[in-house]
């Protein structure tokens, strides 16, 4: 059965009586699955007062109470990671398996907050004086909102709301219209739980009206964003003409750079699978191919073999290695990259055209012989296109690894430990995997540099966004 869906305010779940709807698309088959609830005026001040009020009394939790809820949570999450993820597939389209480890991943990360809450510790600052005690302690920052998006709805969710409510502060959650099963699933399991009423709340709605009711009212102290540089920008100027401290986590164009004196027919293999991974629509998807001259025939032929053997179809379809794109624009987005390509007399070696079949199916793409004025090569493609591009050094490639203003993910490929190190070192992005893929795990912090956002989530740093430090002297 698929999920529901609702409102979820101050412990209840609403349905839609007359507010206005959308309808929820399976993005294979185009087939409605489900009508979605718009929050009203009403609901959005409900639900900022349930948080305000809930906030008062959560605050004062013990952290093993949140604690243990977090793994109350964790642990349904796992009894119930097949219908969950068969319902991502519905509505966003991913093959099941993805689905399946994106489920059973945000299990691991419920485990990881609920552990590392207990360790929200302070400190004691030696004083200047024997009389003198200073003390620093971490108290909950209030109200959050937080926003996240439609190519990863589990995952995405999962670490602000573990974080926030793990912190001792209360949460409004608008999640995506276009894949909103997870986020209910998100609701249902924590209110099985035992969250008190009011501690989590969940709203739909059009994005840019839900977006400034919350960020300008003065009970919600806190934002955090997952989504577009351009969206992220505009809700962060936002919050700071309020004063209020956010937490972005945004686009890139993560560089990959393959050396002469790489294991050239792993790196390509791995990265090839890497790049259609949900349909290249992954924030830290591989996207600007940089190759040294000496291993570029090899990587490339690789590189498309491997991608020929890619079976696109609807994700719940057996063996399939790629769904769809999550929409008509994302399709028409590829299209525009393909062309652009042509015109600047890029190659495309495999794929190139969106497949003339129902649903929003574009296949793995591979370009070559770009131009870095190429639209490709300035703009994240946020699907499952890779261009591929020769370099002759290693100052080039940092050079041109380093000449956008996206600073997320990145990969180099080498034998070296010198090479590895030096370009760890130089190349601007806040995650670095070097010879494999190694991110986004519940213990590792997850976060960009420069246009590519504003802090972490994850890691032991995973709480900093939602605690303020306060410092007592006393006599």
């Amino acid at each position: 059965m698929y999920e529901k869906l609702s409102l979820y305010i101050d412990g209840e779940f609403i349905d839609g009586g007359p507010r206005s709807s959308q309808n929820v698309l399976n993005p294979s088959t185009l087939e409605t699955i489900a009508h979605l609830p718009h929050a009203d005026e009403v609901d959005l001040d409900r639900a900022i007062a349930a948080a305000h009020r809930a906030f008062e009394s959560w605050r004062q939790t013990s952290a093993m109470d949140r604690a243990t809820i977090l793994r109350n949570v964790g642990a349904r999450i796992r009894d119930e990671v097949d219908v969950i993820a068969r319902n991502i597939t519905l509505d966003q389209g991913k093959p099941l398996a993805e689905a399946k480890a994106e489920v059973l991943a945000c299990a691991d990360h419920v485990d990881w907050h609920a552990e590392e809450c207990r360790r929200i510790y302070g400190r004691v600052i030696p004083a200047r004086h024997s009389s003198i005690r200073q003390i620093v302690v971490h108290e909950p920052v209030g109200v959050c909102a937080a926003f996240t998006p439609w190519n990863f709805p589990f995952n995405q969710a999962i670490r602000k709301v573990a974080a926030a409510l793990g912190a001792g502060c209360t949460l409004i959650l608008k999640g995506p219209e276009e894949s909103p099963s997870a986020i209910m699933a998100i609701a249902r399991l924590f209110h099985d739980a035992g969250l008190p009423k009011g501690c989590l709340n969940i709203v739909w709605g059009k994005p840019a009206e839900i977006s400034h009711r919350l960020i300008t009212s003065p009970i919600v102290r806190k934002i955090s964003f997952t989504g577009s540089v351009e969206v992220g920008k505009q809700l962060a100027a936002l919050a700071g003409s309020h004063m209020k401290r956010v937490t972005m986590e945004l686009g890139g164009h993560a560089p990959v750079l393959v050396f002469d004196d790489s294991d050239v027919p792993r790196a390509a293999k791995m990265l090839a699978k890497l790049k259609v991974l949900n349909a290249g629509q992954v924030c830290v998807s591989p996207t600007r191919f940089f190759v040294q001259e000496g291993a570029y025939d090899e990587f490339v032929s690789i590189f498309r073999d491997t991608l020929a053997s890619v079976k696109v179809d609807d994700g719940l379809q057996a063996n399939v290695n790629m769904g769809p794109v999550a929409n008509e624009r994302r399709v028409a987005a590829m299209s525009a990259f393909v062309e652009d390509a042509r015109r600047l007399g890029g190659k495309v070696l495999f794929g190139g055209e969106p497949l003339q079949r129902t649903g929003h199916f574009f296949p793995p793409t591979l370009i070559t012989d770009l131009p870095d004025s190429a639209k490709l090569m300035r703009e994240e493609p946020f699907g499952p296109i890779a261009p591929i591009v020769r370099f002759k050094d290693v100052d080039e490639g940092i050079r041109r690894a380093n000449s956008l203003p996206f600073g997320l993910a990145s990969y180099v490929f080498t034998g070296s430990l010198h090479t590895a190190t030096y370009v760890s070192n130089a190349i601007e992005a806040g995650m670095v995997n070097i010879n494999h893929f190694g991110i986004s795990l519940p213990e590792t912090p997850f976060g960009g540099i420069k246009d590519s956002g504003i802090g972490v989530e994850g890691g032991s740093e995973t709480f900093d966004g939602y605690v303020s430090a306060k410092f007592i002297t006393q006599r």
